[in-house]
């Protein structure tokens, strides 16, 4: 998930709940989570509602752990752990991660401790819809993210592999939400992509952040509410289109990095990213 500059999208709509500001005026997603516009709705392929006990760790038929503290090619400042202190159910159907600044130990220089999950090796499909219903931090320095990468990183590696960030945001703008792909060539860092801004704080409540993906395009949605399409006929010539490949779910809560700069003193910790599901509708013969 590397820095991005997205351009902002101007455009008026009601208000609603959440309070809109800038948003283009689209067709509705089915708020029951399906596609509207799908006539043959993508079949339900997996989820998890992390129902478990209060402090066990996320399934590991599901989910596996990046860790480390090597700035992720970001320059983020957490060592990412397997612990239950920085990732576990709460026994009321949500995975909590949470990022904690701590006496850094001897060999790890890191004063931030936070947790990466992802379903590489568990689970990945190619084509469909991906949503996850969350309630994120704010404070400066945070940037809480659901994303997806190509099961042939290994292979090609970053960006040949493709990216499609879902969700990311900012602590200190905890109304502006970004959708973005990275793909190889001269936007590979900075992204393809838009930005929504609300009213109120995301960080308020729960709010579902979505992207359908299909062969030719990649649609990214607040609420139901579709804020940007990424579309392969527009997309920039001189770039790739690598969404071609099956893709797995990265979900995590950094701290720091170029793009977000560091906490400031008035951040608080522990700070906690609530997830309350994760699903995925994989497109009929996707």
């Amino acid at each position: 998930m590397p820095r991005r500059t997205a351009r902002t999208l101007i455009a008026a709509c009601a208000a609603t709940a959440c309070g809109w500001v800038v948003v283009h005026v689209l067709p509705r997603e089915g708020s029951d989570g399906s596609l509207a516009q799908a006539r043959a709705a993508p079949h339900p392929t997996w989820s998890d509602e992390f129902n478990g006990r209060s402090g066990s760790r996320p399934s590991r038929l599901k989910w596996r752990y990046d860790v480390g503290g090597h700035g992720w090619g970001n320059d983020e400042l957490e060592r990412y752990t397997r612990r239950a202190s920085n990732a576990r159910l709460d026994g009321r159907g949500h995975l909590v991660i949470t990022a904690r600044h701590e006496r850094p130990r001897a060999r790890h220089r890191r004063h931030y401790t936070s947790a990466r999950l992802k379903t590489f090796g568990r689970f990945s499909f190619r084509y469909g819809r991906v949503a996850a219903r969350m309630r994120v931090p704010s404070g400066r320095g945070l940037w809480p993210a659901l994303w997806m990468m190509g099961t042939n990183i290994r292979r090609v590696g970053w960006p040949r592999c493709g990216e499609i960030d879902v969700m990311e945001l900012l602590g200190q703008h905890p109304s502006r939400v970004y959708g973005t792909v990275h793909g190889p060539g001269p936007h590979r860092k900075r992204g393809v992509g838009g930005k929504l801004t609300v009213r109120r704080s995301l960080a308020r409540g729960f709010h579902v952040y979505a992207a359908s993906w299909t062969p030719y395009r990649v649609r990214f949605s607040l609420d139901g509410r579709r804020y940007e399409t990424v579309r392969r006929s527009r997309y920039p010539k001189r770039d790739a289109w690598a969404f071609r490949h099956r893709m797995f779910i990265v979900l995590n809560l950094a701290v720091g990095g170029r793009w977000p700069g560091p906490p400031s003193a008035r951040t608080r910790f522990p700070a906690h990213l609530e997830v309350d599901w994760v699903r995925v509708w994989r497109s009929a013969g996707g």
